[in-house]
């Protein structure tokens, strides 16, 4: 039979759909499977309309045999078939779909849904083989075809000889090259591999031809290999058996299964949502942190599988940022899919699904974090520095959604609270929630500006992760309460004769401080008597919205941004130092600006800066000492 040429476009047309829309080669057995399984799903339509036709889902099967000897590969059905017509349609007619018109066809039937969408799935074939032969045999007909092609050039259609319904393609494997080991193709390991990648949960059995060894009867010790027929896919997806049915560790099973981490979840999540939007997820809370998970090299997102074939690996739309650590999987009929079935179009399907998503992810959090909370600080000991990144970044935009799930360790407790703990707890005159930010608790607990805070009963919350200050700024306030550092200005606690008592030390020592302010002239925005000293003679504390933490982790970052805070240092008034201060600056203006320099590194070291002249500094202490 003379050889027709495809009713397509052109020949470029092939040629792209081969070598441009599948990034994969190995996603050609995905598609071959898809469509034998759509062949099968067709008869168990037409046997809910047809009362001769009897359904026995143990008689329908799809095989895989690979060939090494001759380079074949063999993807074989006990589908509805083909007639000679629907082989020039559906094969000869490039992104003509079969399954797509008996779809819309059928569409108020009830039962399997068909998987293809698109014609251009078989075609995937020709990225691994030379040759494509595929021989069918339609339901009710005593006839077979065979239609043949050897790529963009056309194809033949001839009769043949089949015994049963159903679909056979063979394909004559490409040889090697260079740069390509098509052989891959051929090994039973790889194939099976493949298989349970992207069609393990296809509903009928894929079978194949498995190596296996056994004891070699009679001859203890010793093995033969032999080959039997194996099913090689699950079939029913966990996912869709009924919870009741299930276990943790079917969970836990399924966890390691999918190599979603080699710890063991914390939590899991089974969803199943049949309104505006149908599908079915499986959710994992891990319980230990990626080893890559802080690095570019990191990817986020679940596996999306549309009718139980997988159609990516890492969809990451499904997931926002700060949810990254999420593992699992989601499956929905309708999802809309683009040419590839590889990749999908950006509709409302997918962000309703990621909504959704999203909010279960949350009220499962916040259900550990109530009910569990051993577990959930474990979970925070990994992940929380990725919540606190989300509220930091998009100018704070999902503030909302994150800021109930954040932890910090509290000076009341000496254990992990959430905002919501303390501000439950606070005194009725107490005006702000306060922090301190600094390199470890035990740091943090010996500032001199806790002092006063901690003097009036009131918590604070210590900031040890150098994104905490960056995040709760971008918060600002909670529930009607404002943040503030203990070493901001104002700290809203002193009383009105406080704050008189304070002006007018200030004032009455105004030239002291002036002086002492010209002596580190560039370093200080001035110098002033202490509202908030009591055993410590000396601190800084920072005026503006950038702190003193704030400005060493800028300046530690790979930028180097040369930004400095607006600070303040303080004098303790009452401390004995002060009247050395006030003696020398009477007395002996070398030996002020001797103190000056010393208080003023000091103080530095308190906040875990570095002194900008460690010899110098060390020589001053001696001087001190003669």
């Amino acid at each position: 039979m003379a050889k027709k040429e495809f009713k397509a476009e052109s020949k470029r047309l092939l040629e792209m759909m081969i070598n441009s829309i599948y990034t994969q080669r190995e996603i050609f057995l995905r598609e071959l499977i898809s469509n034998a399984s759509d062949a099968v799903d067709k008869i168990y339509y037409k046997a809910l309309t047809d009362d001769n036709l009897v359904f026995n889902k143990e008689d329908y099967y799809i095989k895989v045999t690979a060939d090494k000897a001759t380079r074949t590969l063999t993807i074989a059905d006990t589908g509805i078939g083909m007639t000679k017509d629907e082989l020039e349609n559906n094969l000869g007619v490039i992104a003509k779909s079969g399954s797509l018109a008996f779809k819309k066809e059928n569409e108020a039937q009830d039962g399997h849904n068909i998987i293809g969408q698109f014609g251009v799935g078989f075609y995937s074939a020709f990225m691994v083989a030379d040759v494509v032969t595929v021989t069918s045999r339609a339901l009710g007909s005593d006839e077979a075809f065979k239609w043949e092609s050897e790529g963009a050039d056309g194809y033949t259609i001839v009769p043949a000889e089949k015994a049963e319904v159903g679909t056979e393609i063979v394909m004559k494997i490409k040889p090697n090259t260079e740069d390509d080991n098509y052989d891959e193709f051929l090994e039973e390991y790889r194939l099976r591999a493949i298989i349970k990648k992207y069609s393990d949960f296809i509903r009928y059995p894929i079978k194949m031809e498995m190596s296996s060894r056994r004891p070699k009867e009679g001859e203890e010790g010793e093995f033969e290999e032999f080959k039997e027929e194996q099913t090689v896919n699950s079939m029913v997806p966990i996912w869709r058996k009924n919870k009741s049915e299930l276990k943790d560790e079917d969970y836990a099973n399924f966890y390691n299964e999918k190599r979603y981490g080699f710890d063991k979840p914390l939590k899991h999540v089974h969803l199943s949502a049949d309104g505006a939007v149908r599908y079915q997820a499986i959710l994992f809370i891990p319980e230990n942190t990626p080893f890559d998970y802080y690095t570019k090299e990191f990817e986020k997102g679940l596996e999306l599988y549309s009718n139980g074939v997988l159609i990516m690996d890492k969809c990451g739309d499904l997931l926002p940022d700060f949810f990254g650590f999420v593992k699992g999987m989601v499956d929905s009929e309708d999802l809309s899919l683009n040419i590839s079935r590889e990749m999908l179009q950006h509709d409302r399907q997918l962000k309703l699904i990621a909504k959704n998503i999203q909010s279960k992810i949350k009220s499962t959090l916040l259900s550990l974090l109530k009910d569990e909370r051993d577990k959930y600080e474990t979970f925070y000991k990994a992940f929380g520095r990725q919540l606190k990144f989300g509220v930091y970044n998009d100018y704070g935009m999902n503030k909302d959604v994150l800021q109930d799930l954040l932890l910090f360790t509290s000076s009341k407790e000496k254990k992990q609270v959430t905002l919501d703990e303390y501000v439950s707890r606070m005194p009725e005159e107490q005006k702000y929630i306060y922090y301190a930010s600094g390199e470890s608790v035990d740091r943090l607990e010996k500032l001199p500006q806790t002092e006063i805070v901690l003097d009036k009963g009131y918590e604070i919350l210590y900031f040890t992760d150098d994104i905490d200050e960056f995040a709760i700024k971008i918060i600002a306030s909670y529930k009607d309460k404002e943040f503030k550092s203990v070493s901001s200005g104002d700290l809203g606690i002193d009383s009105e004769e406080k704050d008189k008592e304070a002006e007018e030390k200030q004032s009455g020592n105004k030239e002291l401080f002036e002086y002492m302010q010209s002596l580190l002239e560039g370093k200080v925005k001035s110098v002033k008597a202490s509202k908030r000293l009591k055993s410590h003679p000396v601190c800084l504390t920072a005026e503006g919205e950038l702190t003193i933490e704030m400005e060493k982790i800028l300046k530690a970052m790979p930028s180097g941004q040369d930004v400095k805070a607006e600070k303040v240092l303080e004098i303790n008034t009452d401390h004995e130092v002060f009247r050395s201060l006030q003696n020398a600056f009477e007395n002996d203006k070398t030996k002020l600006g001797l103190y000056t320099s010393l208080l003023y590194n000091q103080a530095l070291l308190i906040e875990g800066l570095s002194i900008e002249d460690p010899v110098a500094f060390t020589n001053d202490i001696c001087k001190v000492m003669v």
